[in-house]
């Protein structure tokens, strides 16, 4: 499996940079995790973002950034920022190729792939940007079988401090 990042630039909805790319990160951050969202509309991804929002001194303390990536255009990730006053990045993912590339999960084949609403899924990737030489590693990723599949925040961080321990690579579907 390739592990490398895939690199990219998005409209940013809330804390800055604007555009956002993971390049940009001030060097002291070591993990980015990208929380890649179902859609707009999405109850569990609204609830998600703001405990991601309550607790991001507790990833920033273990040296990483939280990213929400959302699939829909900008005017309505704003929608979001001026709802919830996110102290992160907030992404716009119009037509999804950045969720795309990342693998994010669509049920439902053809007709999910042409509906947000009915086929993405919430997916977590984590990367790990310590390499220095080249482009940042996966290291970790969480593919959703549905809206409610997600890790809580206290795993996510454990998952980190297991990360920046040992370093190793790992995967989990729900």
């Amino acid at each position: 499996m390739d592990t490398t990042a895939l690199e990219f630039s998005l409209p940013n909805a809330a804390a800055e940079p604007d555009p956002f790319s993971i390049a940009d990160l001030s060097p002291e951050i070591r993990f980015a995790v990208l929380f890649f969202q179902r859609d707009h509309y999405c109850t569990n991804c609204r609830e998600q973002v703001q405990a991601v929002a309550d607790r991001v001194d507790a990833f920033r303390a273990r040296g990483a950034e939280p990213v929400s990536v959302v699939p829909e255009p900008l005017d309505r990730v704003e929608q979001w920022q001026a709802e919830y006053d996110l102290p992160y990045p907030l992404l716009a993912d119009e037509d999804a190729a950045v969720g795309d590339a990342y693998d994010q999960p669509v049920r439902f084949g053809l007709l999910g792939s042409v509906s947000d609403f009915l086929g993405r899924m919430p997916q977590i990737v984590v990367l790990d940007r310590s390499g220095g030489e080249g482009d940042p590693e996966v290291v970790y990723t969480y593919s959703s079988n549905s809206t409610f599949d997600r890790p809580s925040i206290d795993e996510l961080l454990a998952t980190l401090d297991d990360l920046a321990a040992d370093g190793e690579t790992t995967s989990t579907d729900g």
